[in-house]
């Protein structure tokens, strides 16, 4: 594996980790039961409105044959019938409904075994719901481009395999080289399966078998599916681009989604100031994605190739960033 994408990966296990450590603490169970139903929500817009496959192709000329437009929109489009509603307890402890849009059903996907407790009642909960069909299409078309622009630099980023300063060379790894690489680490929620290895896949090289279990949960209402078959990250396209673009919709535990910074429906807090965090934009993002190791480093070769990327997929798209907070030089990463 090229040395950005080991450098990105780091963060992003990093990360996973401490995230998992979140989920793990008091043990927890898998439920699967019915909650509330609503009345079915219609579709926001399709992402096809504002990009076309030759566009598409026109943004990843050297891409590998296995990412087509075709399956980037249907991932788009299924998973955007999802949303997800979060709610933790007592710093952590979860349920998670998930809401199938199409039929207004809602299911509880995951709730951990303290749940019911007296003293994680106790606590005051914290709540957030994941609308997956606002990936991109949730405001005006500028500030929709601008979302998916940033989102094509960091999957493009991440994917890249050719010439330095192109721009053309996204999306040409389907998984990290080195496959010998297990990435398993301890999570009572979302073990893993005797065999599997959950090295990086997809255009955001999804690792560690936390982030796969947490992603099928909220992709399929069912952590056992890439739980069981990580390999699906690699072998299907729909799957490999909904693994990406949930991890662009999800927040952490301690840190906001790409998507909220990219729109400004994100804006920093006291805390975040005090850091150097202080406007959104993608900047942001790279923060997000992988700031343990490219931000609050002044100038560096990972933070500028990003930048790189993002500035020419504006231009290609016949839009522009003028004041773009594109750096995260002099940013904090967050810290958990």
């Amino acid at each position: 594996m090229k040395s950005i994408i080991i450098s990105s990966k780091l963060v992003f296990i990093a990360a996973s980790a401490l995230v998992i450590s979140a989920f793990s603490c008091g043990g927890s169970t898998s439920t699967k039961k019915s909650a509330d139903t609503a009345a079915p929500k219609p579709a926001k817009a399709s992402i096809s409105s504002i990009l076309t496959e030759k566009q598409f192709n026109d943004l990843f000329p050297q891409r590998d044959k296995f990412y087509t437009y075709a399956a980037f929109i249907k991932a788009a489009d299924e998973l955007g019938q999802v949303s997800v509603k979060i709610t933790r307890r007592a710093v952590s402890v979860y349920q998670f409904i998930r809401t199938d849009k199409k039929t207004g059903k809602a299911t509880v996907v995951r709730q951990d075994a303290d749940w019911n407790e007296e003293w994680a009642k106790k606590k005051p909960d914290s709540t957030f719901t994941v609308d997956y069909g606002e990936f991109c299409t949730a405001f005006g078309a500028d500030i929709n481009k601008k979302e998916l622009a940033a989102f094509f630099a960091q999957i493009a980023h991440e994917t890249r395999h050719g010439m330095n300063g192109s721009y053309t060379d996204g999306l040409m790894l389907i998984h990290e080289s080195n496959t010998s690489n297990t990435y398993v680490s301890d999570s009572d929620e979302y073990p893993p399966v005797a065999g599997k290895k959950y090295y990086g896949r997809g255009p955001m090289q999804l690792s560690y078998n936390g982030n796969y279990g947490y992603a099928s949960n909220c992709i399929f209402g069912d952590p056992k599916i890439l739980l069981n078959t990580p390999e699906l990250v690699e072998t299907d396209p729909v799957v490999a681009f909904k693994a990406a673009i949930y991890f662009w919709m999800t927040p952490e535990t301690h840190k906001p989604s790409a998507h909220d910074v990219m729109t400004g429906k994100w804006q920093p807090t006291a805390a975040d100031k005090a850091h150097g965090r202080t406007t959104p934009g993608f900047g942001m993002t790279i923060n997000i994605v992988n700031g343990d190791v490219e931000c609050g480093k002044g100038d560096n070769y990972g933070m500028n190739d990003r930048i790189g990327f993002y500035q020419f997929f504006l231009k290609k798209m016949g839009i522009s960033d003028p004041n773009c907070a594109c750096s995260c030089g002099k940013m904090e990463p967050y810290r958990y």
